[in-house]
C-alpha cells in the first residue's frame, strides 16, 4: 500500500476502505454526513462503505447528488447536516459527490450565494476553516479526493470554480476494488478526465516542476492502462494504475488548468443536456491542443515522450483516435450541442477560472471558433 502526503494523506490499494474508521477517529468525526448519489446506493458500494463504519459512528445520508452538482443540492444537503448536528463529511462517489461534499463544508461556515466564494470573486483568499472531509472515490478520473477545488452550478445557472486549501479532504481513501464494476463508458470518460487534467496542467505557463512531473507520470499511466481497464473492468493492475493516475492528475493541476475545462464547464452548466464532465473533456481536448500548439514551446516533445509517440506524431489526432477506440463520442454535435448555443457558451468561458491559466487566453471569438470545430 502506497501512502502519500501531497498535501493530504492518501491511502491507495485494494482493501484500503478498511481504514475508514481510523480516518474518522483521527479527524474527530463521529456524526458524519455521507454525500453520495443514488447510483452508488443502488449498486451496493454504499453498503460496502457503511459496513466498515464503527458501531459508535452515527451517519446521516444525502444521496441526491446530481451528475453536475448544484447550489440547490448543496443547500439541501446542508440542511441535513445542520438538522442532525453533523461534525464532518464523508464523500463517496465520483467527482460530483466529492464536489458536493466540499460545497456543504463551505456553506456550513460561509454565508451568502456560493458564487461569492468562487475563484473569480476572490474566494481563494476569503474562505476560512471548514469541517473535515474524508473522500472515497469510486471512479478513476476527477482526482477531487486530493484537491481543494470544486465546481458547482449556481442558482443563476453559472458553473463556478471554488478553490481553497481549507476544502482539501483530510484524507483520501482510494480503493480500486470499488471501481471494478464501473461500466465501460464511464471508465473511459473518467479516465479521459484524468488525461485532460495531466495534459492541461502540464501545459499551463505556471512554474511548478514537481506538479509538471507528476502530470507527465499520470499521463503515461492513462495511455498505458486506460484501454486495458475499459476492455476488462476486472484487470486489477489497470484499475490500480488508473486510480493513481486520477489522483496524480489533480496533484498536477496545482499548476492550473486551461481552455478544455473552461469550455467543458460552460457546456456542463446546461442542466437540460446534463453532459458528463469527463466525456466533454475528452471530446474538447483535441480542439484545444490544436489551438495551444503554437504557444507551448517544446512541451509537446515531452508529452509525446510520456505517451510513447513518435517525434512527429499529431497528439490531437492520436487523442481523437483513442477516444474512438474507447467508444466515446466523436464531437459535441453527437452530444446534443448545437451552433445556436455557441455565443452563450463562449461568453461563459471568459469568466471561468481555468481560462486564465491556458497557455494563450482565447478571445470570445476564438472560443466560438473552437466550439464550432468541436461541434462538427
Amino acid at each position: 500500500m502506497a501512502t502519500l502526503t501531497y498535501p493530504n494523506l492518501l491511502e491507495i490499494d485494494f482493501g484500503a476502505i478498511k481504514v475508514l474508521g481510523d480516518a474518522l477517529e483521527r479527524n474527530g468525526i463521529s456524526r458524519p454526513l455521507i454525500c453520495t448519489d443514488k447510483g452508488i446506493v443502488d449498486c451496493g458500494i454504499f453498503d460496502t462503505v457503511r459496513g466498515v463504519l464503527p458501531n459508535d459512528v452515527s451517519p446521516s445520508v444525502f444521496d441526491g447528488t446530481p451528475s453536475n452538482p448544484t447550489e440547490v443540492a448543496v443547500r439541501q444537503a446542508l440542511a441535513l447536516y445542520q438538522d442532525n448536528g453533523c461534525d464532518g463529511i464523508i464523500a463517496i462517489g465520483g467527482g460530483s459527490s466529492m464536489d458536493l461534499g466540499k460545497g456543504v463544508a463551505l456553506t456550513t461556515r460561509h454565508d451568502g450565494p456560493i458564487a461569492n466564494w468562487s475563484v473569480i470573486n476572490g474566494g481563494r483568499e476569503k474562505i476560512g476553516k471548514a469541517p473535515p472531509i474524508i473522500a472515497i472515490p469510486t471512479t478513476a478520473g476527477t482526482g477531487s479526493e486530493v484537491g481543494g477545488g470544486c465546481v458547482i452550478i449556481t442558482e443563476g445557472g453559472q458553473k463556478v470554480v471554488i478553490v481553497s486549501p481549507n476544502l482539501l479532504p483530510k484524507m483520501a481513501i482510494c480503493d480500486p476494488e470499488l471501481t471494478l464494476d464501473l461500466p465501460k463508458l464511464l471508465t473511459a470518460a473518467t479516465g479521459m478526465d484524468a488525461m485532460a487534467h495531466c495534459i492541461e496542467a502540464y501545459l499551463t505557463p505556471v512554474v511548478n516542476p514537481p506538479a509538471a512531473a507528476i502530470g507527465l507520470d499520470g499521463l503515461e499511466r492513462v495511455v498505458t492502462y486506460l484501454k486495458r481497464a475499459v476492455d476488462d473492468g476486472h484487470d486489477r493492475d489497470a484499475r490500480w494504475h488508473m486510480m493513481m493516475a486520477a489522483s496524480e492528475g489533480a496533484m498536477a493541476f496545482a499548476k492550473g488548468l486551461g481552455a478544455v475545462h473552461s469550455m467543458s464547464h460552460a457546456v456542463g452548466a446546461d442542466e437540460e443536456l446534463r453532459l458528463h464532465h469527463g466525456t466533454l473533456n475528452a471530446v474538447l481536448l483535441p480542439t484545444v491542443l490544436r489551438f495551444n500548439a503554437d504557444h507551448v514551446g517544446e512541451k509537446f516533445v515531452r508529452l509525446r515522450r510520456a505517451m510513447s509517440l513518435a517525434d512527429d506524431a499529431d497528439i490531437a489526432e492520436w487523442i481523437s483516435e483513442f477516444n474512438a477506440a474507447l467508444g466515446l463520442p466523436k464531437n459535441l454535435g453527437e452530444m446534443g450541442v448545437t451552433a445556436d448555443m455557441v455565443p452563450k457558451l463562449a461568453a461563459h468561458c471568459m469568466t471561468d477560472a481555468c481560462h486564465f491559466t491556458n497557455p494563450k487566453q482565447p478571445s470570445v471569438h476564438e472560443y466560438a471558433e473552437m466550439f464550432g470545430e468541436a461541434i462538427s
